[in-house]
């Protein structure tokens, strides 16, 4: 307490001695701080100091103007909210002749917000001399047409500042001066140049005091209990802060300072704060865009896209209430197709023969409707809002802190109907029309602009603030958190892209002068009752990470810094031992077999269990690229169609014949909607690929062979269970025989090994099992692009058929008795199983 009470150096004793010296009664003083959360503690600290007598008024200029009765900006001032200004911005760009305005906006933006301090502190008299100067500065050293751009940002921002008004031109009504005794503006860390615009106005009765008299005296001594903390990585920093805040609680040194700049970081304690029950006041707050409500409209906005992806629209429906019924059937079936594009999901087989899909689809597509086309920003304002509430959004987001901020924020409720509506009448931006992506870029800056905070409790154990507003708050204790290299850089680059010439000459802060702040603000911090200091020695890509140089410096100045214990608990746990899972099943059933199924089956019987018998399925990606496992798929399609067209219609010449199939190919192709880009390796591949399979064609048909069917899907019962699959194609032999015929696009020397051994080739012996045939022959048709086509008999296939048979009957009834179903964890089986998270081979094999 000793910055606002101690008797020489105090604020508040500083305060008083000045109105005393001007005779100022302290009913008729205004005392401007820097930032809103010293109000309530510098008036109980007056009321504590001076019990007897009036005390000043304490506020901050927004606060003081807001209470007198609010000074309203014009349409084109710059007004602070990023919402509304980028809108100006890109106006004003337009107007100035720039072209990429939306790219330059928020360059505008942030260059006018540096400018705007420097202009408003010159007064609205003195502005016009203020911008003439300006001006001369803007453009030095950009006279390269290579910086073209950035010095025209400049000189627009010079130009916006100068023509704005500023909530603190009321400080410059000549009625203030005379209804006030004094003006006392106390400077926080960073100096503010309002005092200078306001001198020849108030005369003696303004009064400019720092808030810490350490900032331009000698600095403060360190807390005697500094305790520095060198972590291993991220998880283990967010721990140990964490750990340290709960320590300070418990030994009853509250409230506690949280202060760091990783927004990461600090979420991540506050988790951890949260799940232990502690009270915690976030003045940090964190942007609308990272918040639950934000991504939910974000999302919303980007299904409206003409070319949304499924995953996108997908995402955006779980978001909605009123599409939770057919949600899950609607992401079954169009996972089940792979349609990628929205676009076509109403076209798929499996939402096609579903009429409740279909009335699902239909209505997304009215929602999207609503986002579509060119509006004025009202006009899309509107239809978000009717969006919103068709989806069941709107009441949800009313209900929820974060969500009614982002309606203000996006004035789809705001907080001044009245002003809003003048606004978007007078407004620079008012007659211009956005596209659904100019329309989902502004709502994107709007809420990256906007931070919510969420409901101080009663009686705070943690405050969470940045370094900047540790000046002047009596905390118990400090935590300072990611003081590493890069997150607490002491020399930073100023923001924006003022060169230090132009900074000099306009009066920006220089890199040394902030750098000075910092230094400043960060010796105060030191100087609390108790101070922990943490950093990460790594990043999150295992890189080292060197201290902060603050820390650095702190370390070669006191050699008598205590290194700090780790202050988590110990919690003892005896290891165990993780053995391979051998899971039971004789209740679950096994009704239908197919042969990836029997085959993981014979695999690994876990990955039977987890899959077949559980039901667990990995979610099938949707953006996935075209690979060599959708060429299979096609080129089964394209020969279907090409021998189902020839058995209707037989052709012999080869031309004929290639003319059909390049017709088959170029409908199965727009039938399945691949991209053509992605496609196009196995296009330029094809050519060879159809020559190749022609020539083995021509070669098997001289046999004798018949084409007798394609595709069809068979069922077998055995026993308790049924067999189901689909055979690629079936031929007639000269003798009558039924021939099975299984496309393959795989290397040949897989092929080959497939009919190695009969016993463990288990698809070919499963197909055989699916016919009703006692005899017949089986072979792979190899379709490569290089060594064209081939066949591969399976000489024993009737044999492995007969083997399979008894090896199901047998596998099913075990099972049914309760047999175990082992991980056995051997062979290549396992490097892209789907269940190895399950069954954990990596951790008992490594036991």
């Amino acid at each position: 307490m000793a910055l606002w009470l101690a008797d020489a150096t105090g604020l508040l004793p500083r305060i008083q001695a000045q109105l005393q010296a001007r005779q100022a009664h302290p009913a008729r003083t205004l005392v401007l701080l820097p930032y809103a959360q010293l109000l309530p503690l510098a008036s109980r600290l007056w009321a504590r100091r001076y019990p007897d007598g009036f005390a000043p008024r304490f506020e901050t200029t927004q606060n003081w103007v807001a209470a007198t009765g609010g000074r309203a900006l014009d349409a084109q001032d710059i007004s602070m909210d990023p919402a509304v200004d980028t809108l100006t911005a890109q106006a004003l760009l337009a107007g100035s002749g720039a072209q990429g305005q939306d790219a330059l906006a928020p360059l505008l933006v942030q260059a006018a917000y540096q400018l705007a301090p420097l202009a408003a502190a010159a007064g609205p008299t003195q502005r016009a001399g203020w911008a003439q100067t300006a001006r001369l500065h803007a453009g030095l050293g950009m006279d390269s047409q290579a910086l073209a751009w950035e010095a025209r940002v400049a000189r627009v921002a010079v130009e916006w500042a100068a023509v704005s008004s500023y909530t603190s031109d009321a400080l410059f009504d000549p009625q203030w001066p005379a209804a006030l005794d004094c003006l006392v503006l106390v400077q926080g860390a960073n100096q503010d140049a309002l005092s200078a615009g306001l001198a020849p106005i108030w005369g003696d009765k303004l009064v400019s005091l720092p808030l810490a008299e350490s900032l331009v005296d000698e600095q403060p001594s360190l807390s005697e209990a500094l305790v520095l903390h060198a972590c291993e990585d991220a998880e283990d920093e967010a721990q140990r802060t964490a750990a340290c805040l709960m320590q300070h609680i418990a030994a009853e040194r509250y409230p506690v300072a949280l202060v760091s700049a990783d927004r990461a970081l600090t979420r991540r304690v506050r988790a951890l704060l949260d799940m232990a029950g502690v009270a915690v006041r976030d003045e940090n707050g964190w942007k609308l865009s990272t918040s639950q409500a934000g991504a939910s409209v974000m999302a919303l906005l980007r299904a409206a896209q003409w070319n949304a992806s499924s995953d996108a629209v997908l995402a955006a429906l779980k978001q909605a209430p009123a599409y939770l019924d057919t949600l899950d059937a609607m992401e079954a079936a169009v996972r089940r197709d792979q349609v990628r594009d929205w676009r076509q999901v109403a076209s798929s087989p499996a939402v096609a023969k579903s009429p409740t899909l279909l009335a699902s689809c239909a209505e997304v597509e009215q929602l999207r409707g609503l986002l579509a086309g060119r509006k004025p920003l009202a006009g899309w304002l509107a239809a978000l809002q009717q969006a919103l509430q068709r989806t069941g959004q709107w009441l949800r987001l009313q209900e929820d802190g974060a969500g009614s901020k982002l309606l203000a924020v996006l004035r789809l409720t705001p907080a001044d109907a009245a002003q809003w509506s003048q606004l978007l009448d007078q407004a620079l931006w008012a007659g211009r029309r956005l596209d659904l992506m100019e329309f989902t870029r502004w709502v994107n800056q709007a809420l990256e602009g906007a931070s919510f905070q969420p409901d101080y409790p009663d009686q705070e154990q943690v405050v969470i603030l940045p370094l900047s507003q540790m000046l002047g708050r009596p905390f118990a204790a400090v935590v300072m958190a990611g003081c590493d290299e890069v997150r607490l850089n002491p020399s930073p680059e100023p923001a924006g892209g003022w060169t230090p010439a132009q900074r000099a000459a306009l009066g920006l802060p220089s890199r040394e002068a902030l750098e000075s702040q910092l230094r400043q603000v960060w010796r105060h911090a030191l100087a609390s009752p108790a101070c922990d200091v943490l950093w990460r020695s790594s990043d999150d890509t295992g890189e080292a990470l060197q201290p902060s140089a603050l820390v650095q410096q702190l370390r070669l100045a006191d050699t008598g810094l205590t290194e700090g214990a780790d202050p988590r608990g110990t919690r003892w746990i005896t290891p165990q031992s993780c053995v391979p899972p051998q899971p039971t099943g004789p209740a679950l059933a096994v009704h239908t077999l197919s042969a990836s199924a029997y085959e993981d089956l014979r695999h690994c019987p876990y990955r039977f269990f987890a899959q077949r018998m559980l039901g667990l399925r990995a979610v099938d990606e949707l953006d996935a690229e075209v690979d060599k496992r959708d060429f299979g798929l096609w080129l089964h399609a394209v020969l279907q169609a090409f021998h189902a067209a020839l058995a209707e219609q037989p052709v012999a010449e080869l031309a004929a014949r290639t003319a059909l199939l390049d017709r088959c190919s170029t409908e199965a192709t727009a039938a399945m909607a691949l991209p053509e880009g992605e496609f196009l390796p196995f296009a330029a591949a094809w050519p060879a690929v159809r020559d190749g399979y022609l020539a083995w064609l021509t070669q098997h048909e001289a046999q004798g062979a018949v084409f007798a069917s394609g595709e069809l899907p068979q069922r077998q019962r055995i026993g308790p269970v049924t067999l189901i699959g689909r055979t690629d194609r079936t031929d007639t032999l000269p003798d009558g025989t039924v021939m099975l015929l299984d496309y393959k696009t795989e290397p040949v020397a897989k092929t080959r090994t497939r009919i190695q051994d009969p016993l463990e080739d288990t698809q070919m012996a499963f197909y055989a099992a699916l016919l009703p045939h006692d005899t017949l022959r089986a072979a792979y048709v190899n379709v490569g692009e290089r060594d064209g086509t081939a066949a591969y008999e399976q000489q024993e296939v009737v044999m492995a058929r007969d083997a399979l048979i008894d090896g199901v009957q047998t596998d099913m009834a075990r099972i049914a008795q309760g047999a175990t179903l082992p991980a056995l964890g051997e062979g290549t089986v396992c490097d892209f199983c789907q269940v190895r998270g399950l069954c954990r081979k990596d951790f008992w094999e490594a036991a």
